[in-house]
């Protein structure tokens, strides 16, 4: 009888070093769980950016007068300003350049957090360079354009931004 008893209180302990082993897998397992939902929104954040830099791009290479004279060029977001463009009442291509900024800058705020964009093209003022010239050739534009996009990637549950880092998103290009 006694070592029946003393078979039952070495089970239970046996029951609760299993239950205390398990209990620090599953607390592993979360831990793996945050990471990788904090690793996947940080991805999705970066495909944003990209898609945005590409629109942007597109943007510029349907509007190469605008390029040229420099009109896409400066900081983001760009919040007032945007003319009425409509079948109604066409823009020049400044016009078109400026309400790309404005439509392009909603989309920068609203896909990213604490976006702001920079882009400096150059190029056009270079001796020999013809604007006009290059209008039938591709590609269209003869300078070069340099976008930084800066956004901040918020630790997980952090909606006071303590632990938010800058990210930064540099790209050269040719529209």
């Amino acid at each position: 009888m006694h070592t029946e008893m003393h078979q039952r209180g070495v089970s239970l302990i046996e029951v609760l070093v299993a239950v205390l082993i398990f209990s620090i897998g599953l607390i592993g397992v979360a831990g793996l769980l945050v990471m990788a939902t904090r690793s996947n929104h940080a991805a999705y954040l970066r495909t944003q950016v990209t898609f945005l830099a590409n629109n942007l791009a597109d943007r510029m290479r349907a509007n190469p007068v605008g390029v040229w004279k420099g009109s896409y060029n400066g900081a983001y977001p760009v919040t007032s300003g945007a003319p009425n463009c409509d079948k109604g009442s066409a823009c020049d291509p400044l016009a078109v350049a400026r309400r790309d900024q404005v439509l392009w800058s909603r989309l920068l705020t609203s896909q990213l957090p604490d976006a702001s964009a920079t882009l400096q093209c150059t190029g056009v003022d270079r001796a020999g360079y013809d604007p006009s010239a290059e209008l039938g050739l591709r590609p269209p534009y003869g300078g070069n354009c340099a976008m930084t996009v800066t956004w901040a990637e918020r630790e997980l549950g952090d909606a006071s931004h303590r632990d938010a880092a800058t990210q930064v998103f540099a790209w050269h290009f040719q529209p």
